[in-house]
């Protein structure tokens, strides 16, 4: 891939919106996969009341609106402020009390395990029907739209074309739980007639460094593939 479209895909802009700054990127299609939409805002006409404890509002009782679900509250209802990342907002926006506990819980994802993601990991890799496996380095790429895997050949895997994420575990872990070993990934290969390939990523037999990172690439990737699940959903 050449330097100038790599620097098309990364590019972002500063833009305002009803609910505050947000840095997204300078072309729509390059967006994360991660991310949500903006709602939209309950009209105010359509809300006299807290949608959460029905206090009637008035001059005293004000109305705000969850930047992240979009519903009408009272002050009490919804005073956090917490960082909405999936919506790239630059600082921390008005949320509901459910909306700012999942905000909360997402926020693990993208101050440790996308940068865990992002650093990528060595692996035995397997693609489609080959008996073959590579050992390859598989990261995830700096605008979080690709798996990209480095090694004797190249390959790059759009995140939006993954269809299934599958955990590969054997015998169990000293605390009784199956032991992570790899991943299996379906998804639809750019000019394919139809169907989907596989992509097999297992980590080292060693108990060392290596296979700690792979290990720990493996639990970050699964949890990314919940949220993706749930930005399709959207």
């Amino acid at each position: 891939m050449s330097s100038g479209v790599a620097a098309r895909r990364d590019a972002k802009k500063l833009v305002r919106s009803p609910s505050g700054l947000r840095m997204v990127p300078e072309h729509r299609a390059f967006g994360s996969p991660f991310g949500l939409e903006e709602p939209q805002w309950v009209p105010d006409k359509e809300c006299p009341r807290c949608m959460q404890c029905d206090t009637k509002f008035d001059f005293i009782t004000r109305k705000h609106h969850c930047r992240r679900c979009g519903k009408c509250f009272c002050d009490r209802c919804c005073s956090q402020k917490v960082p909405l990342r999936r919506m790239c907002f630059v600082d921390p926006v008005r949320q509901c009390a459910e909306c700012a506990l999942v905000s909360h819980r997402e926020a693990e994802f993208y101050d440790k395990q996308l940068k865990v993601l992002l650093s990528g990991a060595t692996f035995h890799v397997t693609l489609g029907n080959s008996e073959k496996s590579e050992t390859m380095v598989c990261r995830l790429s700096n605008n979080q739209r690709y798996l990209i895997l480095g090694g004797d050949s190249h390959h790059e895997i759009e995140i939006a074309n993954i269809s299934t994420v599958q955990i590969v575990t054997e015998g169990f872990a000293p605390g009784g739980s199956a032991r992570v070993t790899g991943m299996c990934l379906q998804y639809t290969a750019p000019g394919a007639a139809e169907g989907t390939t596989q992509l097999r990523l297992m980590a080292g037999e060693d108990a060392n460094a290596s296979k700690r990172q792979a290990t720990a690439w493996l639990a970050a990737m699964h949890k990314a593939a919940k949220l993706l699940y749930e930005s399709r959903d959207q």
